[in-house]
């Protein structure tokens, strides 16, 4: 049975995909900022550096990480979505790597809202591994913005490292989770300020139906698995052909 580091691993996807991989017997050690086997504010540099040198000492050697932490647009601090969502992404998965073992998995959680941030220089300043600019541009913008843009900088920068990930054996992937109903998502559609928006987003699913938890679980353990040996650098969509709906000439 395998051992995985999972991020966010509290509720909703997380949650979902930890009892999913239990279930089977699989080890799945959980960082979080509540309810988790290491505890931590991913949003903080200083937590996140203190939290990968306990899992290094404690889990010298896993077969995967699945970052599933992260805040969405309501979040009131737009600074701490980007800190959070991109920064802590990239700093577990860079401080882990070398933890994990050939022919070992990464699965980050990106989002079908990647596309929608259009501040290039958000991203940018995100790609460049600039906290300081990203907090000067995220102090200009909204929510929404930095929401989409930390989900795109994620797909965006697996991209760029997955090939040099591939040739040291280690498949990195990431989900682009359409919208699913949990803790996170139910605060948003409650907000004043998104909630009619969220309804209408929800209404104009193609498939019908809002995403469960499961949905997102089921694509990550098949990514984990060996039938998907060959699937790396791939961002792959999970939200009953949404993004399909709104941009059909999309291919990333």
């Amino acid at each position: 049975m395998a051992t995985y580091i999972m991020t966010g691993g509290a509720s909703g996807i997380g949650a979902a995909t930890r009892n999913l991989l239990t279930e089977q017997g699989n080890t799945v050690v959980t960082l979080d900022i509540r309810d988790a086997d290491f505890l931590a504010d991913l949003g903080d540099g200083q937590q996140r550096q203190d939290a990968i040198d306990a899992l290094k000492q404690a889990y010298p050697r896993i077969d995967g990480l699945i970052t599933c932490a992260g805040v969405a647009s309501h979040f009131p601090d737009p600074g701490k979505i980007l800190a959070i969502n991109y920064f802590g992404t990239r700093m577990i998965v860079e401080g882990l790597a070398d933890t994990i073992a050939p022919g070992g998995r990464i699965v980050a959680i990106s989002s079908n809202s990647a596309p929608m941030c259009h501040n290039e220089a958000l991203v940018a300043a995100l790609l460049d591994n600039d906290p300081e600019k990203a907090q000067e541009l995220a102090a200009a913008s909204n929510g929404h913005d930095c929401y989409a843009g930390s989900k795109q900088a994620v797909a965006r920068w697996m991209r760029q490292v997955a090939p040099d990930f591939a040739r040291r054996g280690i498949a990195f992937n990431a989900v682009a989770p359409g919208y699913i109903e949990t803790p996170m998502t139910a605060a948003v559609a409650q907000s004043p300020e998104y909630g009619e928006a969220i309804k209408a987003f929800v209404a104009s699913i193609p498939i019908g139906r809002a995403g469960q938890p499961e949905d997102v679980a089921r694509l990550i353990h098949f990514l984990l698995s060996p039938a998907a040996g060959f699937i790396a650098g791939s961002l792959i969509y999970c939200d009953g052909a949404h993004d399909a709906l709104m941009r059909p000439d999309g291919l990333f």
